[in-house]
């Protein structure tokens, strides 16, 4: 697939349609074998050690993994991919290949999903690894930190979960590179179709695939995306370690894929409405959301993101609640689904307190941002006036 083709062609056509003999299927069919065979055992032995393309066994790779890797390659424009078990698998597994030959240490941005400080903390620390966090959006503490921990790493997300401040990737990536630091970026939020971190110097991207590149709520799946280096510890490690996607999630996840475009385009029409509509009404505190004006990081946003484009997150506090009357609000909707995922099709609303932060302490909920009255939103593919009318009659019950 050649890539002066635009991300929407490449959505639908690229790791499609394998030659076999004289045919192709039009979709990629859906390999279950677990090991595979030659006429020959010494293809099969070249097919173990890479000299020929083929598989050997589904650990080390499987036809239908394969093109789905093949197509999230090509749409963040990286080296290659590797589909993972969950997007914490990925995420845990993009931080062992990038720990690969380098200072352990892991400056983490403070603003992230709650699992991932979880990750951090509680299994990547005791591994033996000094993780430090530090406000990804200020500069100046940022290079400060890094002179001061001299990272192996750097870790943050396009837009964070659930505040969404969005931090100069750009510019991350360039003190990234000349701290001799590995820069992963988790993308969920964003996808290709907004910001690609690899265009700006990040070496590794991950996105959990259950969210907007599968989008319809029938995948647990991630990926991650990884620069020419990367690539060669990224793959020796997920064969010794086996966090690898089943060929069912990956057919589902291309199918997914293929309308990916178009269902984010109206998520984030939808969110943009969304998000002005709740910054009139009485019931609410705040609104936050990449479009406004007055964001913190406009500048950041302005250059890194496709024109027109925000994401179809929108976190709202509702004025003068705690978690009584969060609850309230959530057990008052009719169509939107109070469901502890983003980037279905459907509308969903995660409390964060409960759930994407809820192993944090109230404490450090609060350094976050993430009040008792915050309200994280998936906007989805609905007419956004029934989104709207379903908040309001909840608002007010």
């Amino acid at each position: 697939m050649e890539k002066k083709m635009k991300l929407e062609t490449r959505a639908v056509h690229a790791g499609d349609r394998k030659r076999t003999g004289s045919w192709m299927p039009v979709t990629t069919p859906i390999h279950t074998a677990t090991s595979y065979f030659y006429e020959d055992i010494a293809d099969l032995d070249k097919a173990f050690d890479g000299t020929i393309a083929g598989p050997s066994y589904s650990r080390h790779g499987n036809p239908t993994n394969d093109a789905l890797e093949e197509l999230i390659t090509s749409l963040e424009e990286g080296a290659g991919a590797l589909a993972c078990a969950s997007g914490m698998a990925a995420l845990h597994l993009a931080l062992m290949a990038a720990l690969v030959d380098r200072r352990r240490v892991i400056l983490a941005a403070s603003a992230l999903y709650g699992a991932t400080i979880n990750l951090l903390m509680t299994v990547v620390e005791p591994s033996g690894a000094a993780v430090v966090f530090a406000d990804f959006s200020d500069e100046e503490a940022l290079v400060a930190a890094i002179e001061e921990h001299r990272p192996g790493v750097l870790l943050m997300e396009t837009i964070s979960n659930p505040i969404l401040r969005v931090a100069p990737l750009d510019r991350i990536a360039v003190l990234a590179k000349e701290a001799g630091a590995q820069l992963i970026v988790d993308s969920t939020f964003s996808t290709p179709l907004i910001t690609r971190p690899m265009e700006f110097g990040a070496n590794f991207v991950v996105h959990s695939l259950t969210k907007y590149l599968s989008g319809h709520g029938d995948v647990l799946g991630g990926v991650v995306v990884a620069d020419e280096a990367g690539l060669g510890p990224l793959r020796t490690l997920a064969k010794s370690i086996g966090p690898v996607l089943g060929p069912f999630e990956a057919y589902l996840t291309m199918r997914g894929i293929k309308s990916f475009p178009l269902r984010m385009e109206r998520q984030c029409a939808n969110a943009c409405r969304m998000a002005g509509w709740l910054a009139t009404h009485p019931a609410v505190e705040r609104v936050y959301f990449p479009s406004d004006p007055k964001h913190p990081d406009a500048a950041s946003i302005k250059r890194l993101f496709a024109p027109g484009l925000y994401g179809a997150m929108v976190s709202f506090e509702i004025k003068g609640a705690a978690r009584p009357e969060v609850f309230r609000f959530m057990n008052a909707l009719e169509m939107i689904v109070p469901a502890t995922s983003l980037g279905d099709v459907q509308t969903m609303v995660l409390y964060p307190a409960m759930s994407s932060h809820r192993d944090l302490s109230p404490k450090h909920r609060a350094r976050l941002g993430i009040h008792d009255s915050l309200v994280r939103m998936s906007v989805g593919i609905e007419a956004v006036e029934d989104i709207i009318a379903d908040v309001d009659r909840a608002l007010k019950a």
